[in-house]
């Protein structure tokens, strides 16, 4: 039977990790609720496991989370993207919002449409190829590290990476203005659908319905940064490897190791 740990090694085990697990768990499920529950789930999980390893616990983490997803999500994602594609593109175009909008709430808008729709975008993928494209452009994982957090060989990796990166490229290629401006979906066009069909919602202390990202920071119209307004990222790996980690509670590492003290 595992020895219970004490709360200053409770903290030791969820403070360096919670924030990066949570960004895992939330890519995969698109929901905050969800995120949250299912993290405390994995904390409780490592809390007592007969021995949490000395080195590479990270990836030990990623791997009891990926084993209970793998448990809990459908195996055929919940959103597709013709679902995405008809939220967001079968409106007429609004370019009226964006116009009324000031800098700030303009640039905070668009960034979150962005990250929003980039993310829904993972979503629609099969969670194990979900979870190879997440662990390697979002948490930038080395394919070794990588493969060990899903339980499955490099070369079965490798695989599952190469199709997620298809899907998603096949998608995004010939619609989204991030990968080359000349393509007919652009963020400020829709901003305005996103709003109505709650997709996103107007700044406000948390952002919006899929916020990653806190209002104070410059986006730049592409969201690569202050000071390149007008560079679009055309590489996917690039594109997904700049989104923000999202914004959770401030205090959920502190609610997690709560409840794990119990």
């Amino acid at each position: 039977m595992a020895t219970k740990l004490d709360k200053d090694q409770l903290r030791g085990l969820v403070d360096p990790h919670w924030r990066r697990l949570y960004n895992f768990v939330f890519r995969l499920t698109l929901d905050r609720d969800r995120a949250e529950r299912y993290l405390a789930d994995v904390f409780t999980l490592a809390a007592n496991s007969e021995k949490i390893p000395a080195d590479g616990v990270e990836v030990w983490l990623l791997g009891l989370a990926n084993q209970l997803l793998e448990e809990r999500l459908p195996r055929q994602p919940e959103v597709n993207f013709d679902i995405l594609d008809d939220v967001l593109r079968n409106e007429a175009t609004r370019t009226d919002v964006v116009r009324s909008l000031s800098d700030p709430q303009r640039d905070f808008l668009l960034w979150e449409l962005k990250q929003g729709c980039m993310t829904s975008v993972i979503n629609c993928l099969p969670p194990g190829e979900r979870a190879a494209f997440v662990v390697c452009h979002v948490l930038k994982l080395a394919d070794d590290a990588a493969s060990k957090s899903l339980g499955i060989t490099e070369s079965a990796y490798k695989v599952r990476l190469s199709r997620a990166r298809k899907k998603i490229g096949d998608y995004l290629a010939p619609r989204c203005e991030h990968v080359n401006p000349m393509n007919p979906c652009r963020c400020a066009a829709r901003v305005g659908t996103a709003l109505h069909k709650g997709f996103i919602k107007p700044m406000g202390p948390s952002g919006g319905v899929v916020s990653l990202r806190k209002p104070q920071e410059p986006y730049g119209r592409y969201g690569t940064g202050s000071g390149n307004e007008d560079v679009p990222m055309r590489d996917i790996s690039a594109i997904y490897g700049n989104l923000p980690e999202p914004d959770p509670p401030e205090d959920l590492g502190n609610k997690l190791v709560d409840q794990l003290a119990r």
